[in-house]
């Protein structure tokens, strides 16, 4: 969506330097590297996945070629040249082959591309393939990769076929109206004819890849006065006691203990967790260290971990007591029996019935799902409906999941759930090796003051699709019209395990469509909400939401239940879902009295 032009606007600035590092030798390969040649076999090569799992060549599966493509998210020549490696990779997946078709990879180098950088630019591009993260450019200095823009060929056996461009029409300050000579398709057929490839190697344009080269710490940073607030104000909410963490970070010896997994985690960015791309939207819960941040953390982790004076650190953070995260409720309802969960297995998504019904129209400002044992509840949603028609997520209130909060809404506004309506929970348990049990209660807070904007939920779905056995990004869409003039609150996303990536785009009557939320790396085990800053983004009345999101049936996806199979919506997790809940008030003012104690109008 405008990638192209986005990356091609930043060419003009840097052909000269680009074509001056060719000219001065920048190509040459760094002293003491040495790479696979032409017909050699190459190593299982590994690289991180864009949820940071540690994959390998062979996780692809038998091939009869695999193509990799070596990228960055800020070099403009990758901009360039994408698009004929996306259309390559959609004719090539559709030529059978006996031993498994061409896989195409994108192989990000860049040094500081998160994996929601390397997400949203798969998503730009609707690349047809899967992108992974070469962390430390083993890859790299493997198959002697100098810059990006350059493909590799892997036969049957993984043995390099093929080093070099994609084709010649692109060059760093100027494009040819055709290519002369089609280099990456020409040996592409050779490999899978069982031929020889005419010309093996060819030059490739790009941006130089650049090797991280470490300074030695400086011996400057501590733990009380440098480090010690950042943790408090980034870490702390999840990483203590009654947190979603697994271990708190609240004191120097919390933070010596983990030190090497913490090291990992930043510099995979994978914590604090954020799932969203940064080029569309602005969120109030935003997640995640700045660069110079990450940076006086990492100094101290590769130090000796001095503590420092303890007269440097910050005041400790203060947490909310009690069991309730939305505060003390006004009603608490509770399922009539509880769950037993087994130690081992898979157990069925369960549907709890709360024994309330709703005698009157009743608004809520807070909602929040608490289970008794929350080691075995993965997550669950809460939903109003009409007992005569049965549970619908189109009554969704809120829900628990890892990394999510409760239903809060701002003083002054309130969700209506109206009279005759029981609530239902969709609840998904996992095992953990010993025999469990589980009571859920939902609590609900109810106004204390005037309500003045009514809060409702837009759920946009798709329930009729078919994902194809092994597809690594298949596309599922949908749309819904907005009734009324709204504000968005905010948005969350649910898939299952084969989810990779949802957007969601307005089309407001007569303006250019807008992407208001990218979830660049969708992590079922982490199903961030996303908040919006106040009044930021309005959607008139006729506004047309559309939802789309890509689906990784391959093998490659290690949470893959089966890739042999064709996917279709369903309840249970090695099915389906494709859920997008737009949070919004609806602008149209009201002026409403409710009984403080029961939620009821007055």
């Amino acid at each position: 969506m405008g990638s192209s032009r986005r990356f091609a606007s930043a060419l003009g600035a840097v052909l000269v330097l680009l074509a001056a590092a060719r000219e001065s030798g920048a190509q040459e390969a760094v002293a003491g590297r040495t790479a696979v040649a032409i017909g050699e076999p190459v190593a299982d090569l590994s690289f991180l996945d864009v949820r940071t799992q540690r994959r390998r060549l062979s996780d692809f599966g038998p091939r009869a070629a695999i193509v990799l493509f070596f990228v960055d998210c800020s070099c403009p020549m990758v901009g360039r040249v994408m698009p004929k490696v996306v259309r390559l990779a959609t004719e090539y997946a559709a030529k059978s082959s006996e031993r498994g078709g061409v896989e195409f990879v994108a192989v990000n180098v860049g040094r500081s591309d998160s994996p929601c950088d390397i997400g949203t630019q798969a998503i730009a591009f609707d690349a047809p393939f899967h992108f992974v993260k070469d962390e430390f450019l083993r890859a790299v200095d493997a198959l002697g990769i100098e810059r990006t823009t350059t493909v590799v060929v892997l036969d049957a056996e993984r043995r390099l076929r093929y080093r070099g461009r994609v084709d010649d029409q692109v060059l760093y300050a100027s494009v040819k109206e055709t290519p002369s000579r089609e280099d990456l398709r020409l040996a592409l057929d050779a490999v899978l004819a069982g031929g020889e490839v005419e010309i093996a190697e060819t030059p490739a344009e790009g941006c130089v890849v650049t090797h991280p080269k470490s300074a030695p710490p400086s011996g400057r940073v501590t733990f009380h006065r440098d480090v010690e607030p950042l943790v408090l104000r980034h870490c702390q909410g999840c990483h203590r006691e009654g947190g979603v963490a697994p271990f708190p970070l609240l004191e120097y010896d919390d933070l010596a203990d983990h030190a090497e997994m913490i090291a990992e985690v930043l510099r995979r960015r994978r914590m604090p967790p954020w799932h969203a791309s940064d080029a569309h939207g602005q969120f109030r819960n935003r997640l995640g260290l700045a660069d110079d941040e990450r940076a006086v953390i990492d100094d101290w982790l590769r130090s000796d971990l001095p503590r420092g004076d303890p007269a440097d650190a910050p005041p400790p953070r203060v947490f909310q007591k009690g069991a309730w995260r939305i505060g003390e409720p006004d009603q608490v309802l509770q399922v009539v029996a509880p769950v037993h969960v087994p130690a081992e297995g898979i157990v069925p998504y369960q549907y709890l019935f709360l024994p309330f019904v709703f005698r009157e129209d009743t608004w809520v400002e807070a909602v929040e799902i608490r289970p008794e044992n929350a080691r075995v509840l993965h997550h669950a949603n809460v939903a109003h409906f009409d007992p005569k028609d049965g549970f619908s997520q189109d009554g969704f209130i809120t829900g628990f999941v890892p990394g999510g909060d409760p239903m809060v809404l701002d003083p002054g506004t309130a969700m209506l759930i109206q009279k005759g309506s029981r609530l239902g929970i969709q609840a998904h348990y996992v095992t953990v090796g010993t025999a469990e049990t589980d009571s859920i209660q939902v609590g609900m807070r109810f106004p204390k003051g005037p309500v003045t904007k009514r809060a409702e939920v837009i759920v946009v779905t798709n329930t009729r699709f078919a994902i194809p056995p092994g597809a690594p990004a298949h596309r599922v869409a949908a749309t819904r019209k907005v009734a009324t003039d709204s504000t968005v609150i905010g948005y969350s996303a649910h898939m299952h395990l084969r989810g990779r990536d949802m957007t969601f785009v307005a089309h407001r009557p007569e303006r250019k469509p807008e992407i208001l939320l990218t979830v660049a790396t969708y992590d079922f085990d982490w199903q961030t909400s996303y908040r919006c800053h106040e009044g930021a983004v309005k959607l008139p009345a006729s506004t047309r939401l559309e939802v789309f999101a890509h689906f990784d049936n391959s093998r490659f996806n290690p949470f893959n239940p089966d890739p042999e199979a064709t996917v279709k919506f369903g309840q249970q997790t090695d099915e389906e879902m494709m859920y997008g809940f737009v949070f919004v008030t609806r602008d149209q003012p009201i002026d409403l009295r409710v009984d403080p104690a029961t939620g009821r109008a007055l």
